[in-house]
């Protein structure tokens, strides 16, 4: 078992720890500590498949009953199943071999078991982790496909810190683009409205001070859409590239003038012709 990758959360961020698994495409368990509270995460090339913690997870009974797949009676005669085998059957496969419920219901609420694992889990701001390099949970277990920049978003759209602002956004002169995706992956990212809204000013000019004045909703708002947006790996700080326009206007502007004295000298009769085609091409930059 290849240790990977270890430190502090309040050294590294999880969505960092999330985003740098995924980027370099990592197959294997991430293990996060906090007190007695251990959760371990799943991943399979860069994708979350699986997680777990024995005092997080949502009870998976409990959300099959919330959704109305199973009666009250049916989870009951479940557990009591359960108990006398001693837990060495899981409550899903008992409940898909009495007819309770098919694969997919169990699937969708494994998921949905899971995502809620995970969201609570990046409200963590203290605690320790480790990564295993393929480590895998058992074959037992119902395995799902989660993208991490998603994952990341709905996670952080639950936080309403302005601490999260603070530490991410510090200098509203800084300027930021959209990153392209890294080490071959294909990102699959569901946005809100607000969302697409926001990173349709992202350009790589505009700074964040003026992404918030441009911006269709408020200050705050915006700032923790941004923040949000940069934790999921979604944006990323640029150097505003110098706009040389003006210096080539001006240039241009000065090889007319020179141009044209050349031309009304010519004319006279007192310099060499200079080709008009010359001129024209001149003109077709400035308009340009």
């Amino acid at each position: 078992m290849e240790l990977g990758l270890q430190g502090n959360i309040e050294k590294f961020t999880l969505p960092e720890i999330f985003q740098l698994i995924a980027s370099s495409r990592k197959s294997g368990t991430l293990g996060i500590q906090r007190d007695d509270s251990i959760i371990m995460v799943y991943f399979k090339e860069g994708e979350i498949i699986y997680g777990y913690g024995p005092r997080q997870t949502f009870h998976l009974g409990q959300l099959l009953k919330e959704k109305k797949i199973i009666t009250e009676e049916q989870l009951e005669q479940a557990v009591r199943i359960q108990a006398r085998t001693e837990n060495s059957k899981r409550l899903g496969e008992i409940m898909t071999s009495r007819g309770f419920i098919d694969r997919a219901d169990l699937e969708a609420v494994i998921q949905k078991q899971v995502e809620e694992l995970l969201y609570s889990l990046l409200s963590w701001q203290t605690g320790s982790f480790k990564f295993y390099e393929n480590q895998f949970p058992t074959d037992e277990e119902i395995t799902v496909r989660l993208s991490v920049e998603n994952v990341i978003l709905e996670g952080l759209r639950r936080i309403d810190e302005m601490n999260l602002v603070k530490e991410n956004l510090p200098d509203m002169a800084e300027v930021y683009t959209i990153s392209a995706a890294q080490g071959g992956r294909t990102r699959d990212v569901s946005l809100q409205a607000k969302e697409w809204n926001i990173m349709a000013l992202v350009d790589g000019h505009r700074s964040i001070g003026e992404i918030c004045k441009a911006s269709p909703i408020d200050r705050h708002e915006t700032l923790k859409k941004l923040a949000q947006l940069k934790l999921a790996g979604l944006i990323t700080k640029t150097e505003l590239k110098e706009d040389n326009s003006s210096a080539s206007l001006e240039k241009m502007v000065g090889n007319l003038a020179n141009l044209l004295e050349e031309y009304l000298t010519e004319k006279s009769g007192r310099r060499p012709t200079i080709p008009e085609s010359r001129l024209k091409s001149t003109f077709l930059e400035i308009e340009n």
